[in-house]
């Protein structure tokens, strides 16, 4: 038990000392179904939307304005097409709240990688994930996981995660 708790007090240091910011979206797909029925759109494709305009909102800082990559985990064939026509569609029509071109300006590159590529953005993405979920399950639990990440996720002036750092849908 020591060896586990050394280990997961490591990991926790690491991600709390590492520098990067979580934007992250959640779907109720049963009350998504349940809301828009058949004219329910992709809940992949609106989790996309969602982080790519909440991306642009959290790399606004006034003159200096990154570049940013962008890395998903691959799905499957039909999945990561589908994926990648909404992502295109992102790019050239841009969003409610997003035009095409502060897109095209500020993502300079969108890829797909498999579970096997062992890639450690996707790897630190998933550590970050489930923490994320049971939070969203439920809020009243506390859960050491989501402490440590929790600072982490994009927040408002204020320090509000909801909505920012943290979407729930619908």
């Amino acid at each position: 038990m020591k060896i586990k708790k050394n280990f997961y007090e490591r990991l926790n240091n690491i991600i709390s000392n590492a520098k990067f910011t979580i934007i992250s979206v959640a779907i109720d797909k049963k009350k998504h179904i349940e809301k828009y029925g058949k004219i329910a759109d992709n809940p992949y494709s609106i989790c996309l939307s969602y982080i790519l305009e909440r991306l642009i909102f959290c790399t606004d800082n006034g003159n200096l304005l990154p570049t940013v990559s962008i890395t998903i985990e691959k799905r499957g064939k039909k999945e990561d097409e589908q994926l990648l026509a909404h992502y295109n569609e992102i790019i050239d029509r841009g969003t409610f709240h997003v035009i095409p071109d502060r897109f095209k300006n500020r993502i300079n590159n969108f890829s797909m990688l498999a579970k096997k590529d062992n890639n450690i953005g996707l790897q630190i993405a998933d550590l970050c994930a489930y923490p994320i979920a049971r939070h969203v399950l439920n809020s009243a639990e506390p859960y050491i996981p989501f402490a440590v990440i929790k600072s982490k996720l994009y927040c408002s002036h204020v320090g509000k995660i909801d909505g920012f750092g943290l979407k729930i849908f619908p």
